[in-house]
């Protein structure tokens, strides 16, 4: 079963990082666009960026220069790191990438999801 698994997370000082780390299963045969994706309480989850293949980021305005992510193409991992958190920083963070998977004979590019690792920013 193709699986996203998260790492990282938990209680984070206001001002402080956050690094957070994303394996793929190996029963992947390619991977197109990952990113990373938050929902704070009570609100839509919203993106945090992505990255190609390629290796091009993509960052919303607001958390530019302080978020980057990067990917190891070698062994199907996904990185965040954030600098300068907020309190508004507190949510879930999960994993998200277009995987090209094969089983049964027949290869599927489909969307998946990690399980999404609580981050709370707070003193």
């Amino acid at each position: 079963q193709v699986q996203l698994v998260e790492s990282g997370g938990g209680l984070v000082q206001p001002g402080g990082s956050l690094r957070l780390s994303c394996a793929a299963s190996r029963n992947i045969v390619s991977i197109d666009i990952m990113a990373w994706y938050r929902q704070a309480p009570g609100k839509q989850r919203e993106a945090v960026g992505s990255i190609a293949t390629s290796g091009r980021t993509y960052y919303p305005k607001s958390l530019e220069g302080r978020t980057t992510i990067s990917r190891t193409n070698a062994d199907n991992t996904l990185h965040l790191q954030m600098t300068n958190l907020e309190p508004a920083g507190t949510g879930v963070y999960y994993c998200n990438a277009r995987l090209l998977t094969f089983s049964g004979g027949s290869s599927n590019w489909d969307e998946y999801w990690g399980q999404g690792p609580q981050v709370t920013v707070s003193s």
